[in-house]
């Protein structure tokens, strides 16, 4: 497995694997690495011929400077952990290699963009748009992996790629929870023994949720959700809703024809949580 931090490096290596006739695999991330990541660059290597994989905290879309600073970095743990994956490639570049001149486009993704992580993370979404078309751009991958747990964002990255017209297929994976339920995220590093053992009251409130639909409308479901979890004192919602897997807007009925998926962003004292269940 290689390191690489330029990208002249990077091209350099993947034309190489282009003319020996490889799919290149793309693995987009910004490090802290956990199982979760790992699980991606696993269907990545089932799926393609060469696994790169990308580690970059990227400024743009933190809306929150502390959430910025407070962000886990360790790229040598992060490499250590990959050498026993099947990534090839680490692309760990600086922050003025990516944006050698700051990055002022704005993109517009209606409604995708104005509700639930949006709506409390104004910018956000520009800025993954921001580096994820840059990235892009620079791998020119066959296929991108993404998790599940950022919901909103793989629905944002499908839109971002069908309005570029980009030739990259992405590839939506399952969520990775802990043995106790928790979801895979970098941030539960951060998180005290204790915020640890009470975060996860959220995924356990959202796969008792998922058994009340039969007695609760949409609305009284995501009341009680939201109730549940914040009479966790180290627990506080953000938000919870009941939401269309497609346009993201909220549910109103169980009726409703479409995939119906509760997304929640918990705060664990300092440290943000998000998680989603699909409502069968």
């Amino acid at each position: 497995m290689q390191v690489v931090k330029h990208i002249n490096d990077l091209q350099t290596i993947l034309d190489g694997k282009r003319e020996e006739g490889l799919s290149i695999g793309f693995v987009p991330t910004m490090g802290a690495l956990h199982n979760g990541h790992l699980s991606l660059v696993e269907q990545a290597g089932q799926q393609t011929g060469f696994v790169v994989v990308s580690i970059f905290v990227n400024p743009t879309q933190f809306n929150d400077k502390g959430d910025l600073e407070r962000y886990p970095r360790d790229l040598q743990k992060d490499v250590d952990l990959l050498t026993s994956t099947c990534c090839q490639l680490v692309f760990a570049p600086e922050s003025d290699e990516i944006y050698p001149e700051p990055d002022t486009r704005q993109f517009n993704f209606g409604t995708l963009e104005q509700v639930m992580e949006g709506k409390f993370r104004p910018g956000h979404f520009n800025g993954v748009a921001q580096v994820v078309s840059r990235l892009f751009d620079l791998v020119q991958p066959d296929k991108a992996f993404f998790g599940q747990k950022d919901f909103q964002q793989l629905a944002i990255i499908n839109e971002m790629v069908r309005k570029l017209k980009l030739p990259v297929e992405i590839i939506a994976c399952p969520i990775i929870r802990e043995s106790d339920g928790l979801a895979m995220s970098s941030r539960n590093m951060l998180l005290s023994p204790e915020q640890r053992k009470n975060a996860v009251h959220i995924s356990a409130t959202l796969f008792e949720a998922a058994n009340k639909i039969s007695g609760s409308s949409v609305e009284e479901l995501c009341k009680w959700v939201t109730n549940r979890i914040n009479e966790n004192e180290y627990l506080d919602t953000e938000y919870f809703e009941i939401v269309d897997s497609v346009t993201l807007l909220p549910v109103n009925s169980w009726d409703e024809p479409c995939v119906k998926v509760g997304c929640i962003a918990v705060h664990c004292g300092k440290i943000r949580l998000i998680d989603n269940i699909e409502f069968k």
